[in-house]
């Protein structure tokens, strides 16, 4: 039997027409590559700005988090203070206003009595503050006083007198008031209102 042999179709110069199908074969490869490469640089900016739109939402509840651990522990910290401020309020405030009372009295009296040397002064206050206004005054002025009691005011008010001026001391509005803004500075819904 004899061998097999094929059939040749090739002519000519086999280098000739390989060229041209390598050169669009190289095209076609450098087009893919392109492509593929636009394909990966549009996808890894589609990554990155998840990634980025990820981190922005993540950084956003952290920090509304953070501000509600920041509100929590104030309101925490206000409510643990409150006891302490009411009770320097309503007891240490008055018994301090006593004390000072007189020497505020003084305070106020000695411009007025420099301007009203002639004139006698009248110091109206009630009778359980007397004792520490006259005192003081007793010692650091000689001048011409007049004490006059009045059960009806407060232990934190005194009214000084000269000719037709008047000037009142009201220790007692001052702590009231302090009370009455410590009260409303700790209602939980004056709170509510001022932190959400």
């Amino acid at each position: 039997m004899a061998a097999l042999q094929l059939e040749v179709f090739e002519t000519g110069d086999p280098r000739a027409e390989a060229a041209p199908v390598d050169a669009a074969a190289e095209e076609a490869r450098l087009a893919a590559y392109e492509q593929g490469y636009g394909a990966g640089w549009e996808d890894a900016m589609a990554a990155q700005a998840a990634d980025q739109a990820r981190l922005k939402a993540d950084l956003a509840r952290n920090l509304q988090a953070l501000g509600f651990t920041f509100h929590e522990a104030r309101v925490h910290v206000l409510r643990a203070v409150e006891p302490l401020l009411v009770e320097v309020v309503t007891h240490l405030l008055p018994a301090l206003a006593r004390e000072a009372l007189a020497p505020l009295v003084l305070e106020v009296l000695m411009p007025l009595a420099e301007e009203m040397a002639e004139r006698p002064l009248t110091l109206v206050l009630n009778p359980a503050a007397r004792p520490a206004v006259e005192a003081l005054l007793g010692e650091a002025t000689g001048l011409p006083l007049t004490l006059v009691e009045e059960p009806t005011l407060g232990e934190g008010q005194v009214h000084l007198r000269t000719g037709g001026t008047e000037t009142r001391i009201d220790l007692d509005r001052a702590i009231a008031e302090i009370a009455a803004a410590l009260r409303g500075f700790f209602d939980p819904t004056e709170l509510e209102r001022r932190h959400g």
